[in-house]
């Protein structure tokens, strides 16, 4: 296990499961400082370089995912720096390699913003979501209202947004934002149940399918489908497709290599 610590998060890199860590430590709350976001997202890029990575988690130390920002350091900040929040936050969104949000506890703000950039979330029951930027005079400002409204549609996102309401762990599943719904005694298991699922895939199609479906959220349904078929062409070549169908034939795992 390989381990890195930076101010307000590490990293941890398990090359036996091909898995890295990315998680908030700075308990109890794992406020998330100014700097540390720009921090947060070099290490994001790095370990989607990293060969000996194929899943990275998002998670945290102690019973809280993370409260959110500094909101004392925002007034150091100049409007034209303010104005570049979303850029950090929205890189695992940007990644080829898929990323998992393990989130308990509170998950507000800017924590809950860096969920919602993510691949996949797994809540607790006793979680509690929420982007109350409202309450302070404030919006949302590195993506999280317009993520949101993309995956649950405008009037529930200005019902959650505009009221400043938090969501518990069985509503945020109900309403789609969380794949997994458990107990906090069972969040680790079912996180690595995931990595191992998603390992076992060819890299190489589930890079393809991320990008595909990353750029047509914002397309056309025939635009969609046609993006969607160029890339499936693509893919015919491929030797993983190729390992894929013997493996099937012959009934027995693959051994993809990624491309």
């Amino acid at each position: 296990m390989q381990v890195q610590t930076f101010d307000g998060f590490r990293l941890e890199i398990d090359k036996k499961k091909e898995r890295a860590d990315l998680v908030l430590s700075r308990p109890p709350l794992n406020v998330v400082f100014y700097p540390q976001r720009e921090e947060m997202a070099k290490s994001f890029l790095k370990l989607d370089q990293n060969q000996d990575v194929r899943v990275i988690v998002l998670r945290s130390d102690g019973d809280n995912f993370s409260s959110g920002g500094n909101i004392a350091g925002f007034l150091e900040e100049s409007p034209e720096d303010l104005t570049k929040l979303a850029e950090n936050v929205m890189i695992p969104e940007k990644l080829r390699k898929p990323v998992i949000a393990a989130i308990k506890g509170y998950c507000f703000g800017v924590g809950f913003e860096f969920a919602l950039a993510c691949d996949f979330r797994v809540v607790t029951h006793d979680a509690q979501l929420s982007l109350p930027e409202m309450k302070i005079g404030m919006i949302p400002g590195s993506g999280g209202s317009a993520r949101l409204a993309k995956m649950i549609g405008i009037s529930r996102t200005k019902n959650i947004i505009m009221r400043g309401k938090r969501l518990t762990g069985q509503e945020a599943y109900d309403l789609g934002i969380a794949c997994e719904l458990v107990s906090i005694n069972e969040l680790e298991q079912t996180v690595e149940n995931l990595v191992q699922e998603l390992i076992n895939v060819s890299p190489l199609a589930q890079r393809t399918m991320k990008s595909v479906l990353n750029h047509t959220q914002n397309s056309t349904l025939h635009g969609s489908i046609e993006l969607e078929g160029e890339a499936y062409g693509r893919l015919r070549s491929s030797n993983d497709f190729k390992e894929g169908v013997e493996s099937f034939y012959k009934k027995r795992k693959p051994k993809f290599i990624g491309s």
